[in-house]
């Protein structure tokens, strides 16, 4: 059972489920990427490359938390699960121009294609473990940045 004392049992279970944000019964992969802005408030004022780094050391350690969580649970793909929204959200903000509509644009992008994960999104899910669970949002987010450049060159 997924619960506070799954939560706590260890440092990856509660990395995995976003400190807590993966409890949440509805909405926990909006919820999770809403936590994405914490992060981002601490590195937003770094340098683009001290933000990359970061972003790396953050993604292995997300990689080793949800599968370390998957092997925990036994589930493929379970929606407490919400490092992998977490960290795909968090490149798309870090690579994004510093503008305020811009990210409620991509936030708002990055939920549709996570949610629908169209053609070519749906097959990164398929991909095995913890590289699945990450790979698809990574996909999403990749989608949303690009649509969200866009709106910012033509648009804006």
């Amino acid at each position: 059972m997924i619960n506070l004392k799954f939560l706590f049992s260890n440092i990856w279970h509660f990395i995995a489920l976003g400190f807590g944000a993966g409890l949440i019964k509805k909405g926990t992969g909006t919820f999770g990427t809403l936590i994405t802005f914490i992060y981002f408030i601490f590195l937003y004022q770094l340098n683009l490359e001290i933000q990359i780094l970061i972003f790396f050391i953050l993604l292995l350690v997300s990689y080793i938390s949800v599968k370390n969580t998957l092997q925990s649970l036994k589930i493929k793909d379970p929606s407490c699960v919400v490092i992998d929204e977490i960290i795909a959200y968090l490149i798309v903000l870090i690579l994004l121009p510093n503008n305020y509509l811009l990210y409620l644009i991509s936030f708002i992008l990055f939920r549709f294609f996570d949610i629908l994960k169209p053609w070519p999104i749906s097959k990164l899910e398929e991909l095995p473990g913890a590289i699945g669970v990450i790979a698809d949002d990574f996909g999403a987010a990749l989608f949303a940045l690009v649509i969200t450049q866009m709106v910012a060159s033509y648009v804006l």
